[in-house]
C-alpha cells in the first residue's frame, strides 16, 4: 500500500487503491483522502485533520497550514 505525508499534520498516511498490495494480500485502511479546497488547492490529509478543519466556512490552504500549530 502506498502512503505520503498529511500536508495538515506531516504523519504518514496510507492511501488505498490501485495495485500496490495485489501480491501481498495486505488490507490495511485509507487513513486519509486527498481534498480540493475552495482556492483551488489540493491537500492530502488524514482523517484527524479533517475533523480539524473548520465547517463554517469554505476552507482554504491557510486552515491546512494552521493545522499543525
Amino acid at each position: 500500500m502506498a502512503s505520503d505525508s498529511c500536508d495538515g499534520c506531516g504523519d504518514s498516511v496510507s492511501i488505498g487503491g490501485g495495485i500496490a498490495n495485489i501480491w501481498t494480500q495486505e488490507s490495511r485502511p485509507t487513513e486519509g483522502i486527498i481534498l480540493e479546497l475552495g482556492d483551488d488547492t489540493e491537500h492530502l490529509l488524514c482523517y484527524d485533520c479533517i475533523d480539524r478543519l473548520p465547517d463554517d466556512r469554505e476552507v482554504t490552504e491557510a486552515d491546512v497550514a494552521a493545522l499543525d500549530d
